[in-house]
């Protein structure tokens, strides 16, 4: 483990060159690995781990859309992919990665099979550190742990294949056997991690949710909507709007933030657009951080996680979902947008 300075800040990250793949082969070399789940996490994972030559089955419910996506994906019935008991029977590790409402419903069957010495790991937090309200809770005798990448599996996969790693993060929650550790690192390097930065579930579940309400997805969409919709209203054609909301931020100014960082991407645009940028971002982050701190104290509360647990545990959930997401699918932003992403160059 190396200490790293973010920021000023010192921090405890692991590296794939102090911690290689051969190192992680040989400490999970007698452990099965169970990926129950194939929706989001679930196949980069298992993919990832299968093809760094780790032993990995799958388990998922039977002649599901999800069950012939495995199958499509190379994992075979009977050899390594099995229904989620036999699968959790068979596996010394069990990767819990089904969505946070299948967790609480399919919590029984797992239990049952988390005998003495098994570890049970996560993607995140939420679970463990809404216990009291998911009714997830361990037995004492098994080792408790996370990994939770940085991003969708389909980036965890992608990224991969490109040889590259995305970030994760990782925590361990019960250390019943003092293996944990040399567990949860293995299995960060096994999943495609590019180097993995210590925290707790607690904390992992309160930036993720906070995260993904905030910058990686609803304030996003909402600050795009907000100005899309203003230059909409001033005479400013689809086209044009969506292409100074969106496109010119994530094709061109996002991957220059990514590699050198905000300062470098103000330095190497126009004198203008530096003078206008430096003037107007502190008044966007004071007009933001309210919301921002209310969205923290709702977190902190409970209140979000009981609000996806009761939302996302309806029988209807999947119609109701549908019908938000048309909203946006349908809007006129995000029609303008996939005529643009037809145009682009690589398209044609």
């Amino acid at each position: 483990m190396a200490i790293m300075n973010f920021g000023g800040v010192d921090e405890n990250v692991v590296t794939r060159e102090e911690f290689p793949l051969e190192k992680a082969r040989e400490v999970l070399k007698d452990e099965t690995i169970a990926v129950i789940g194939y929706g989001v996490q679930g196949p980069g994972q298992s993919l990832n781990l299968r093809d760094n030559g780790f032993n990995v089955i799958v388990g998922q419910r039977k002649d599901s859309k999800t069950w012939n996506k495995a199958i499509a994906d190379g994992w075979v019935p009977g050899e390594t992919l099995f229904e989620i008991e036999e699968a959790c029977e068979r596996a010394t590790i069990i990767q819990y990665l089904l969505s946070d409402a299948a967790q609480i419903a399919v919590w029984p069957k797992v239990k049952k099979h988390l005998t003495s010495g098994k570890a049970l790991y996560f993607s995140h937090g939420f679970a463990i550190t809404y216990k009291d309200r998911t009714g997830i809770v361990p037995p004492a005798d098994v080792d408790v742990i996370m990994v939770a990448p940085k991003g969708s599996g389909t980036s965890l996969r992608r990224m991969f294949l490109q040889g590259r790693g995305l970030n994760s993060s990782y925590a361990i929650f019960q250390d019943a056997t003092g293996r944990a550790k040399e567990r949860v690192i293995a299995l960060g390097i096994g999943v495609g991690s590019g180097y993995l930065f210590e925290t707790t579930f607690k904390r992992e579940v309160y930036s993720d949710l906070t995260g993904e309400r905030g910058t990686l997805m609803g304030a996003i969409q909402g600050i795009f909507a907000a100005q899309y919709d203003v230059l909409r209203a001033n005479g400013h054609t689809p086209s044009e709007a969506f292409n100074e909301t969106i496109e010119e931020l994530t094709q061109s100014l996002m991957p220059l933030i990514a590699e050198n960082g905000m300062d470098w991407m103000y330095a190497n645009c126009s004198t203008t657009a530096q003078r206008g940028a430096l003037d107007w971002w502190k008044k966007f982050r004071d007009a933001s951080k309210p919301v921002f701190e209310e969205l923290y104290k709702e977190v902190a509360k409970g209140n979000e996680a009981q609000r996806s647990i009761d939302t996302n545990s309806k029988p209807d959930y999947r119609k109701g979902l549908e019908a938000e997401l048309k909203e946006l699918r349908d809007s006129e932003m995000w029609k303008a947008g996939e005529t643009v992403r037809k145009l682009r160059p690589e398209n044609n």
